[in-house]
Formats: structure tokens, sequence, C-alpha cells
């Protein structure tokens, strides 16, 4: 329903509102992201934010600020817990008061992401409240239900908006996105390490007990960037541009990382001429490029 004008009304209305707060939480979280969603096409992008959104929600009940609310453990994973069982009820029924919500609720439905993608995530993040030490395989569960599966999401984005017969991914695009959620994952480990230990009482990747080094995570990160560079061309087109960046911005964060050595302090950042020439670079359809390169 509209109204004069063809400004949208009643449900329609609504879905806009809750897209709109979906691309607010996004502009307010990440540049980096925020610079490559941009570069999706008209059909993933809104989705894509809407995924992004309730992510970002979620990662904020249990790293931070519901803790500054004054929310002890408990009754953040009770907030954590409503917003998961949230989520599943509005993908069922089509509606939620809580916007975010409702924006990725829209999202799930058109572009077949379940169960089998959320309750992994929400796992990871009631992890971080009662996990502080990982070993390889608490690490890599973290990092399939933290990450993997939004890259997951994402591509159950790229493959299914506005498509009238949704289907499953091909299985050597599913292998991609799951490495890149996985670089990502372990480059903000590398980049926060000395915030998550001395803040929030984590670690990852056993860098600062000596159970890997940093050489071994960057290699690791930069054979995932390697993995799924590969496998980007075969996106659809309108989302490849975008992926391009957000691979290519993070193999130079790697790439500094790598250059910065053990006992960088300081968080890592890629200046902002950097990333308008990666984005330039992608926007003329060129390969992703090499970590080392």
């Amino acid at each position: 329903m509209t109204a004069s004008g063809d400004r949208p009304t009643g449900l329609a209305q609504y879905d806009r509102t809750a897209e709109d707060a979906s691309a607010a939480v996004i502009a307010a979280y990440s540049t980096s992201f925020g610079l490559a969603t941009r570069l999706l096409g008209v059909r993933p992008r809104p989705h894509v934010r809407n995924v992004y959104a309730l992510v970002r929600v979620a990662d904020e009940i249990v790293d931070g600020p519901a803790h500054e609310a004054g929310l002890d453990p408990e009754a953040e994973r009770a907030v954590l817990d409503d917003l998961e069982h949230e989520t599943m009820a509005a993908i069922d029924r089509g509606f939620s008061s809580n916007l975010v919500v409702h924006a990725f609720a829209r999202t799930a439905r058109e572009c077949l992401i379940g169960a089998d993608l959320i309750a992994p995530f929400f796992q990871s993040m009631r992890t971080d409240l009662t996990v502080a030490n990982h070993d390889d395989a608490s690490h890599d569960s973290y990092v399939y239900g933290s990450a993997e599966v939004v890259g997951l999401m994402c591509l159950h984005v790229f493959v299914n908006a506005d498509n009238p017969r949704p289907a499953l991914p091909d299985p050597a695009l599913v292998e991609g996105a799951r490495r890149l959620g996985a670089a990502f994952q372990d480059v903000n480990f590398l980049r926060d390490l000395f915030h998550d230990e001395g803040a929030l009482g984590r670690d990852y990747l056993g860098v600062t007990t000596g159970r890997r080094t940093r050489t071994e995570v960057l290699d690791r990160i930069d054979a995932d960037l390697a993995a799924a560079a590969a496998t980007i061309p075969s996106l659809p087109a309108d989302c490849r541009r975008a992926v391009t960046v957000a691979h290519d911005l993070f193999a130079e964060l790697s790439r500094r990382l790598r250059r910065e050595g053990d006992d960088a302090r300081t968080r890592v950042r890629v200046p902002d001429t950097v990333k308008a020439a990666l984005a330039a670079r992608a926007m003329l359809g060129l390969h992703p490029r090499g970590a080392r390169e």
C-alpha cells in the first residue's frame, strides 16, 4: 500500500524503515565493510546490510556495551538468547517489533538463510561469555559460527536475492565463502590481540601463550585468502567488485600485520587513500590481489 507520491505506507513503510535501521548500523560500525557494501549491486546490497546489522547487534551484547550498561554474564546470555529466539520467530511469522531483526528475517526468508546457519552463529556468541582461552578445536568451532556462517549468509544473498527459485549455493562457492570468513576473523583476532587479552580476557589464537606464532597464523590467513580469491570470479556479477574490495582490504591488513612483527601493539589499519585505490582497482574488474603482492 502506498500514499500519494508513491511514498510507502503500512508494511512497506515498516520494511523500508527496518532496512534503513540496518544501513545505519553498518554505517556507524564499519567503514571498511561499509565501503565494500556500497559496491554491491542494488539487488544484494540491502540484504547484506540486514545480515551485518543483526550480527553486529549480537556481537555488541557480548563484547562490552551490554556489560557497560550494567549487565552481568547471565543477563547478557539472557539478552542474547532472547535475540536468537526473536530472530527465529520473526522468520516464521514475517514480522518483528525489533527493526534490525525484522530486516534480517525478511532477508532470511527470501534467501534461504535458516537455522543451520543462524544457530551456530549465536552459539559462538554465547561462547564469548564462557570460554576465555581457546585451543585449536574451540578456535575452529568459534570461527565457523562467528565468521564462516556469516560469509555463507552473504553467499545465500548473492545467489538468491530477487531469485524466484532460491537454491543452495554451489559447493565451490560455499568453500570460498567459508575460507574468506575465516580469514577475516583471524585477521581481526590479530589486530585486536592485546585488546582481547587485556580488556576482555580472551585468547583466541594462542599467540600470546606461545601455542602458535604470528607467522603461522598469517600463513593460514593468506592460504584462506588465496583459496577464496579463486572463487570470486564465479560469483554473480553484481557482487564480485564488493567481495574483491573486502578480500583486498584484508589481504592488505595481513600484509601490514606481517610487516609489523611480533612486537606490534597498535591496531593495524588501512589508510583511506589505500582503501580508495583498492576500490578503484576492483571497479576496473581486476582479479583479487594476493596477500604477498
